[in-house]
């Protein structure tokens, strides 16, 4: 008997087969139903899918034996990968190489073909193989067979590879999220309490001042006053942005339409503004977080961008066979038809002649959950007579 000698790149293809992650892994249907195959095409007892590590052939899927590896010095395989092309062995009792080899003996393994399993890179892994337990040989459709199966292990292999990747860097992409997550509230959360005394400091130097400052000073205070505002609403959007997904994981449930409209009068409508919305509706198996999140943002917008003494929102609801369709009506000053196409991308912002300012945040987070609950978003716009927003949700 001869041990199968060492491929002349050895090292580089034990690290090719490392980077596989294939040894001591479980078994795989995938793997199976492809050694259950090539044994039938054949027509052998005995079906192997091996991986040469440095002392041991590891079986991935081994049909017609109940064992998973074997020795290297010992096996077929190993005479195998110093070849690119189909080993065949009609008769091991014959052949110099495996007289005396303890498979004969102990398995009967007689009749051998082994095709190697070659990496993109053209390391050859291991193999797929057949045994027999008498001499015989393979016409030439079981060869191609054979072949061609090799190449199906190979994408299993590198699919397996590929998809270890991905894994790994969705962890990191969730390492990095939550990272920017912690730090967009811890940030927000030193920066909210020297931004509110700002605001507080500036009101009481107004008051305490009135008739006192000159025109130039009043300028200063509003500039001041329009900055901090704008910081502030930058830090809300960004917190907001990054603790969205966390209403996606938010349960669905039955939803009085009724407290949800009531929740945003209590938050954001003053005694000269007017919120009209349907009565009495029940909507079933819904996100109510996500839900309310969205139409704060839009009634909050709604008012901001809004010049009336008299601010009204309208909120209608229509329910179809396959989603909820809200729409949030204003009075406001309106968006150009020219900016209607960008206010969704995320910091994004629209000048105007009202003095209004905007982060560019809150309506690309709108627009992230709305599709992220299966719906769509959409605007229509008239200057000076209002806008109107539309978003469904799925069913």
């Amino acid at each position: 008997m001869q041990s199968p000698k060492l491929p002349k790149n050895e090292l580089q293809r034990l690290d090719a087969v490392k980077s596989y992650n294939i040894l001591d892994t479980l078994p795989e249907s995938n793997y199976d139903d492809i050694t259950q195959l090539i044994a039938t095409i054949c027509d052998v007892p005995i079906s192997l899918i091996t991986v040469l590590d440095e002392n041991r052939n590891f079986f991935k899927s081994h049909y017609g034996i109940p064992f998973s590896e074997s020795p290297r010095d010992i096996s077929f395989c190993g005479h195998a990968i110093l070849q690119d092309e189909i080993l065949i062995v009609s008769d091991a009792r014959l052949d110099d190489r495996f007289i005396d080899n303890p498979l004969i003996n102990d398995l009967q393994a007689i009749f051998y073909a082994g095709m190697p399993l070659i990496d993109p890179d053209g390391y050859n892994l291991g193999s797929i193989c057949v045994f027999d337990h008498k001499p015989r040989v393979l016409n030439d459709n079981q060869i191609e067979a054979l072949k061609i199966l090799s190449k199906q292990v190979i994408n299993l292999f590198e699919l397996r590879k590929k998809n270890a990747i991905l894994e790994k860097a969705k962890l990191e992409l969730e390492k990095r999220n939550h990272q920017l997550n912690a730090f967009a509230s811890h940030v927000s959360h030193d920066l909210k309490s020297p931004l509110a005394n700002i605001i507080s400091l500036t009101d009481l130097l107004r008051n305490e001042n009135i008739g006192k400052l000159s025109t130039d000073s009043n300028e200063y205070l509003d500039y001041i006053e329009e900055s901090t505002t704008i910081l502030k609403d930058y830090i809300d959007g960004i917190l907001l942005h990054y603790k969205a997904n966390e209403l996606l994981k938010s349960k669905r449930e039955d939803v009085k339409l009724d407290d949800v409209f009531e929740d945003i009068k209590q938050i954001l409508i003053s005694k000269t503004d007017k919120l009209i919305y349907p009565k009495g509706l029940l909507i079933k198996n819904i996100n109510k977080a996500a839900l309310s999140q969205i139409l704060i943002n839009l009634v909050d917008n709604a008012l901001k961008y809004n010049d009336k003494p008299n601010r009204q929102i309208e909120i209608t609801y229509e329910s179809t066979s396959l989603n909820h369709k809200f729409s949030v009506i204003d009075n406001g000053i309106g968006i150009e038809n020219d900016k209607l196409t960008y206010i969704f991308e995320i910091f994004k912002t629209i000048k105007n002649d009202h003095g209004k300012s905007s982060t560019g945040i809150g309506l690309s987070t709108v627009k992230d959950l709305v599709e992220k609950l299966g719906g769509t978003i959409s605007v229509k716009s008239n200057i000076g007579q209002g806008s109107t927003f539309s978003f469904t949700l799925a069913k």
